[in-house]
């Protein structure tokens, strides 16, 4: 049931595409349960120790709390290494598979299903927002099961000393727990929404002038695009700002409730000490504790913003993955034939949406060995038939053949393997010359890369 109801939202399906790790999310939330326990002990032994201490017993006396104060401080600081390094790694591993996941999926999708689709908003989502997906589980769910774990200790431990000091705090992380987190919540929801979108606007702006700069110079058009540019930025920065102040308001309510806490706690224990029914040494120690619950509560101010920045987050990487395969392979392809001529017959196409033809009724053959020069003016349909070929997309009517065996019912992977495109935009990744040659055949050794730089006559220039 609870998976059923995950998979009715971006996030939900973001968080089951990684629930396989599920252990070690047990031993973040488990470790920093110890954490916030043993900054808790730590200030609670703290606080009977200096009352203690203050009516000067004998010194044996107070070997406990000494010692309580020692363990509590070690182990705070070890079990927060252990929580920090479980959590990233977590965190870490889950990004390696969302990144993967969202690759996987859009390879299919190239080049004819993110048509219309700037790059550099392309690029701000699989690199920012799948980035923003990390912290789902470090930020967003664990926070909230540690504060639970955590307050019912406290509150336990407070209602042993004092039944009425563990109402009074009940009620204050409760507050604590719901104000806070509610209106950062609601102050993101009014801002922090529209910031993916924002960065993306801004991204691609950038990406234009960096990759069209001479032709907005030659068109005159540079004070236009640095007014845009300006303006996105400024959008962006003021999104920032709120979200930045409503989080500051936020932790700074959390802060005020945890003191709250302390005065009220220790307002509520004081009859009950001068009534003989606690120690008055432990008054300090109540309100210390009061006040250390806390720090399971103040992460989930910025867990209910992470919540909704991440579910955004899913939700624009589903605009992309999530949309119709162009391409699609048969459910039983044929074998590719050993060789013969690639044949376009009666091949029509248009884009989706557009009712204008770039193709219409072609016919076109191509034999193996045979040089031929598509020549025209740009945007009649040269790169669109070569797309046509390795079935980068389908025609719209006719039919285009290899070896007599219609393409559509060849293996995708197979087709490409025998039909082999160069765009003249071809892309180089930040690599070695010879990465980039393996994108074509990754298990070429170094001998087949030196060849296939010599067929294209890059022989000299690398040995230079």
């Amino acid at each position: 049931m609870i998976a059923a109801r995950l998979e009715r939202s971006p996030l939900g399906r973001a968080a089951l595409a990684t629930r396989n790790r599920w252990k070690l999310f047990a031993v973040s939330v488990l470790l920093g349960t110890g954490t916030v326990l043993a900054a808790v002990g730590l200030l609670t032994a703290s606080g009977y120790l200096i009352s203690r201490a203050a009516q000067r017993p004998e010194i044996l006396s107070l070997t406990v709390a000494i010692v309580g104060v020692r363990f509590f401080g070690i182990s705070r600081a070890l079990l927060r290494y252990g929580e920090r390094l479980s959590s990233h790694d977590l965190a870490f591993r889950n990004l390696t598979d969302l990144r993967g996941r969202f690759f996987e999926r859009l390879i299919p999708l190239v080049p004819a299903g993110i048509d219309g689709s700037r790059r550099a908003d392309l690029m701000s989502r699989f690199v920012g927002d799948v980035d923003r997906l990390q912290d789902l589980y470090l930020r967003a769910l664990s926070p909230p099961l540690v504060a639970i774990f955590c307050s019912i200790f406290c509150v336990a431990l407070a209602s042993i000393i004092l039944p009425v000091a563990g109402l009074v705090l009940a009620i204050m992380l409760l507050l604590g727990g719901l104000a806070a987190p509610a209106l950062t919540r609601w102050a993101a929801r009014s801002a922090g929404h529209r910031q993916s979108a924002a960065r993306g606007r801004l991204a691609g702006d950038l990406h234009e002038i960096a990759s069209g700069g001479a032709e907005i110079a030659v068109a005159g058009r540079e004070e236009d695009w640095l007014l845009r540019t300006s303006e996105d930025d400024r959008r962006l920065v003021s999104l920032q700002r709120r979200d930045a102040m409503s989080g500051g308001l936020s932790e700074g309510l959390s802060t005020l409730l945890a003191v709250g806490a302390a005065v009220a706690v220790t307002a509520a224990s004081i009859p009950a000490v001068h009534s003989g029914e606690v120690n008055g040494v432990l008054l300090a120690a109540l309100a210390l504790l009061a006040m250390a619950s806390f720090e399971a509560i103040t992460p989930l101010s910025q867990a209910a913003a992470v919540i909704d920045a991440t579910d955004e987050a899913a939700g624009r990487i589903e605009e992309v993955t999530e949309r119709p395969v162009p391409v699609s392979d048969v459910e039983h392809t044929r074998p590719l034939p050993a060789g013969g001529a690639i044949r376009l017959k009666g091949v029509s196409f248009n884009y989706p949406g557009s009712d204008r033809e770039i193709l219409t009724r072609a016919d076109f053959e191509l034999r193996p060995g045979e040089a031929v020069a598509l020549t025209g003016p740009s945007g009649i349909g040269k790169s669109t038939l070569a797309e046509l070929m390795v079935r980068f997309r389908d025609p719209s009517e006719g039919c285009i053949g290899l070896g007599g065996i219609d393409i559509g019912e060849l293996d995708q992977e197979e087709l490409r393997e025998a039909v082999r495109l160069a765009p003249q935009d071809a892309y180089m990744f930040n690599t070695t010359i010879a990465e980039n040659v393996k994108l074509g055949r990754p298990e070429a050794d170094r001998e087949r890369i030196f060849e296939a730089l010599a067929e294209v006559g890059l022989e000299d220039w690398i040995n230079s």
